[in-house]
C-alpha cells in the first residue's frame, strides 16, 4: 500500500507540468486554427491574431512552477497533500487553457471582422487566466505546509 502512496505523490509532483502541458497544447491549437482562418479574411494585424493564440501558453509555465514547488521526497507522510495539490492545480491549468482558447478563438472571429474591438473581445480570456493563477497562488501557498522540504 505504501508504494501506491508512493506513485500517487509522485504523479502530483509532475502532474501540474503535464496537465498544464496537455491544456496548453488544446488551448492554443483551438485559438490557433481560428487565427490561420481569421488570417485569410483580413489584410493586416497577422500578429497580435497569432498572440492571441499563444495565450493559453502560460498554463505549463504555471505547471512547471508548481512542479519545482512540490519537487522533494516523496514519503507516505507527504504523499496524499503533494497527489491533491498537484492533481488539482494540474486540473484547474488544464481546463483553464483549454476554455481560454475558446475564449481567443471567439475574440479572434469577433475582431476579424470588427478590429477595434480586439482588446475588449480579449478580456474573456485574461478573466479566464486569472483563475489559473489563482489555483498557481493557492497551490504555491499550500505547498509550503507539505511534509518534506522542497528543492
Amino acid at each position: 500500500m505504501d508504494n501506491l502512496w508512493i506513485m500517487l505523490g509522485w504523479a502530483g509532483i509532475y502532474g501540474p507540468t503535464a496537465l498544464g502541458a496537455i491544456g496548453s497544447v488544446i488551448g492554443c491549437a483551438r485559438a490557433g486554427q481560428a487565427a490561420c482562418g481569421a488570417m485569410l479574411d483580413v489584410d493586416s494585424g497577422y500578429g497580435r491574431l497569432v498572440g492571441l493564440s499563444a495565450l493559453p501558453s502560460s498554463q505549463i509555465i504555471y505547471g512547471i512552477v508548481v512542479m519545482f514547488s512540490l519537487n522533494r521526497e516523496v514519503t507516505v507522510e507527504a504523499a496524499g497533500g503533494l497527489f491533491a495539490v498537484g492533481i488539482l492545480c494540474g486540473t484547474v491549468l488544464l481546463f483553464s487553457a483549454a476554455f481560454q482558447g475558446l475564449c481567443c478563438s471567439s475574440a479572434i472571429v469577433a475582431s476579424k471582422s470588427k478590429p477595434e474591438i480586439f482588446g475588449l473581445s480579449a478580456a474573456p480570456a485574461a478573466i479566464v487566466e486569472g483563475f489559473a493563477v489563482f489555483a498557481f497562488i493557492f497551490a504555491l501557498v499550500v505547498s509550503a505546509g507539505i511534509p518534506g522540504s522542497g528543492q
